[in-house]
């Protein structure tokens, strides 16, 4: 009943919003719901390069810096083909050089995404740690972002590539925590294909590959039904493949929040959009402000305002990864509640290690091949 009347109380009484710069769209009103599109569809990738500077810089834009060695450069006969999902910008897809070729990154400009491999023919060797790892159609590797390391792809290794950038892994690994992460996530770097858990997770990999090039691609290409599934592929490669983080997990999985959190917190995903004040979530938690700091901060890691705050960041940077040509940064901050753009663009800096234009720029020239 609290719960239903601070809602209504939100819903019948808005404060004023600043107005946004001219020339940009007014935010849309808070209780319409953005239909889903009609004949979205993912970002295909059909990318052929024979040079190896157009090889390179292709791949950086999706997985980061690094440095690439072609031991016959006229051999070179790079091909990706794949798709983009749209809620996190996950790729997934196959890849191949056609030659010799050798990948290297280094800790002064990690990686920005977290790549997962898996020969279908051929072979590749990750170099790391001192310790050599062979990857076959039976053993995957995964490249962590931060760590120095070597990837030498052999010309007849074909292999299926899933790039998962660091933001979505954070998001995803904070959710299961539910605390923020004091540390990057580092995974084990070899991956069973062939048994138990892993094996699963290629399965959902195939599976997901096989639809989006079939005639389910244009279903994937809706935010709203991927999400779930780009969301649960993250989740499964975190839950399933040895790290930092697994014994933490294993303990966190066995904790269930209290009710009134569960009941504060779903207040404040489903009404993120409106000014909510500490009171509001005070009111439909049902206890002393005392005890929801203090069992917030036991649970989630932050003080309420703070998890709304880090909630609406991340509900602005899926809005716009999945722009579809607005192109208005302040319009979408302003629509989840940021009325001072400069503090805005500083907290999401923070918080995903760029400026909402560089996510916003980087995402359209994805999109765009």
């Amino acid at each position: 009943m609290i719960y239903k009347e601070v809602s209504d109380r939100l819903t019948r009484t808005r404060r004023l919003q600043p107005k946004p710069p001219d020339g940009t769209p007014s935010p849309m009103p808070r209780h319409i719901v953005p239909l889903a599109p009609e004949a979205a569809e993912t970002p295909d990738i059909r990318v052929v390069r024979r040079d190896l500077d157009g090889a390179r810089s292709w791949m950086e834009a999706i997985c980061g810096p690094h440095w690439l060695k072609v031991g016959a450069p006229s051999r070179l006969q790079f091909q990706h083909s794949g798709n983009v999902l749209k809620s996190m910008s996950t790729t997934m897809g196959l890849i191949e050089y056609g030659t010799d070729v050798t990948v290297g990154i280094d800790t002064e400009t990690p990686l920005n995404c977290y790549s997962v491999s898996l020969p279908v023919s051929g072979q590749q060797e990750l170099s790391i740690r001192g310790n050599l790892l062979v990857s076959d159609p039976d053993t995957g590797v995964i490249v962590s972002p931060d760590a120095l390391q070597e990837l030498t792809i052999a010309g007849n290794c074909r292999k299926l590539l899933v790039a998962i950038p660091r933001p979505a892994m954070r998001q995803v690994l904070e959710e299961l925590l539910q605390h923020p992460a004091e540390k990057p996530l580092v995974f084990e770097p070899g991956m069973d294909a062939a048994n138990g858990r892993q094996a699963s997770w290629w399965r959902m990999v195939r599976h997901m590959v096989s639809e989006m090039e079939g005639a389910a691609g244009d279903l994937y290409g809706n935010a709203f039904f991927s999400g779930d599934l780009e969301k649960a592929l993250i989740k499964g490669l975190i839950l399933s493949q040895p790290n930092n983080y697994t014994t933490e997990l294993e303990q966190a999985g066995s904790v269930r929040l209290p009710h009134y959190l569960l009941r504060a917190r779903d207040f404040m995903h489903a009404n993120a959009r409106e000014d909510i004040a500490l009171e509001d979530i005070e009111a439909v938690s049902g206890v002393a402000r005392s005890r929801l700091f203090e069992d917030f901060k036991h649970y989630l890691g932050l003080s309420p305002m703070a998890y709304l705050k880090k909630f609406r960041l991340e509900q602005v940077r899926r809005a716009l990864i999945t722009d579809r040509g607005t192109g208005n940064v302040s319009s979408i901050a302003m629509d989840w509640g940021f009325s001072h753009l400069g503090r805005f663009s500083i907290e999401y800096r923070k918080l995903f290690g760029e400026t909402p234009s560089q996510t916003l720029a980087r995402h359209q020239a994805k999109a765009a091949g």
